[in-house]
């Protein structure tokens, strides 16, 4: 229920100065370091609102908005605009006036949100939710309406990151995946990262070097190039024999039973999207420009056809050693923060990999 503010010493160490109890525990938090003003998210579902002083050793409470019936699972303070956006386990997507403390409108969701990203120049609010749906609001002063949805993902939204020069949206999910939305380009395409080996927590933006930095439960930290021609990857084509050897899957009775053979095992190749059959893809090979950082499966023919220079990693790995829960990124130092469920917060230098 606490919430620290943490000075650098003369030393280098880190000591706190602040040390305030919450009535209720802290579920998230944003902090706007213009104006000192840290928005706080608790379990009961109110936000409550503090300016720090000038040295940061003092926090005064200015006021608290009853935003949700249930936890405060996102928080985003919008100084442009003078309002606090925030989504909650209650399914509501809420925005306050910060001057005023008043309840401006809500939307409600298909599920809980824990994904939370606004464009000011458009007032267009992206919301991921647990049911695996970003839906994309238009704000007026005090009324929304509903843009568009997206569905990609096959497990839930657990961040997002936009990037309002590309005009490009990332989610990541609890699936593992992470999908890149080309909003601005208005051609609807979503190009797919695989890199984590469980769900992804966080994702941070460097727009002057146009890398995506993945942070995830596996304790994964990684920084993706995007400043290469990524490719959309295929849809899987369905079929009821393999499209390479003609050989029938087990549900085609008919075929079985005419050629006098045992139904294969249906897979895909993720190059080109056919299905096949484990013989005619028992290859694997990474396809980097496809988001395939680590080796998956490929037909036969297509593992022939991808190239040394292909092959080459658009993305490098680094280990945090520890369950990541959270992660704050500054681009003007290039520091990296990350917490994890070891209550331990690290900071990263990234500048020799994110320059």
């Amino acid at each position: 229920r606490t919430v620290r503010v943490w000075l650098k010493r003369d030393s280098g160490q880190y000591w706190p100065s602040i040390y305030h109890a919450m009535p209720s525990p802290c579920s998230c938090m944003s902090f706007n370091p213009e104006t000192r003003r840290l928005s706080i998210g608790l379990d009961n579902g109110t936000i409550s609102e503090f300016i720090l002083s000038e040295d940061y050793n003092k926090m005064t409470l200015v006021k608290s908005y009853q935003a949700h019936q249930s936890r405060v699972m996102m928080i985003l303070f919008v100084l442009e605009m003078e309002w606090v956006l925030s989504t909650g386990q209650d399914k509501h997507f809420t925005w306050h006036c910060s001057e005023s403390g008043q309840r401006l409108g809500g939307y409600r969701t298909s599920a809980g949100a824990c994904g939370l990203q606004f464009d000011v120049e458009t007032r267009h609010v992206f919301v991921g939710d647990h049911s695996g749906q970003v839906t994309i609001l238009k704000l007026e002063q005090e009324s929304c309406s509903l843009v568009t949805t997206f569905k990609g993902h096959t497990g839930g939204v657990t961040a997002l990151c936009w990037d309002p020069i590309q005009r490009v949206l990332f989610s990541g999910s609890s699936d593992h995946s992470i999908i890149m939305w080309d909003i601005g380009g208005r051609k609807g395409t979503a190009i797919e990262l695989q890199g984590h080996n469980d769900k992804v927590q966080s994702l941070s933006y460097a727009h002057h070097t146009r890398q995506l930095i993945s942070c995830g439960a596996d304790g994964g930290i990684v920084v993706w190039n995007m400043d290469v021609e990524r490719q959309e990857t295929p849809e899987w084509l369905d079929s009821d024999s393999c499209q390479k050897c003609d050989q029938p899957f087990f549900w085609n009775f008919k075929q079985m039973w005419d050629s006098k053979k045992i139904g294969l095992r249906q897979h895909h190749c993720r190059k080109c999207g056919k299905a096949v059959c484990g013989k005619c893809s028992s290859k694997r090979s990474s396809i980097p420009l496809m988001g395939f950082e680590f080796e998956v499966r490929v037909c036969d023919s297509c593992h022939d056809s991808i190239t040394d220079e292909e092959r080459a990693p658009t993305a490098t790995f680094h280990d945090s050693k520890h369950n990541i829960v959270h992660v704050h990124f500054d681009a003007t130092r290039g520091w990296l923060l990350t917490s994890g469920t070891d209550k331990v917060i690290k900071l990263w230098d990234m500048t020799p990999v994110v320059s």
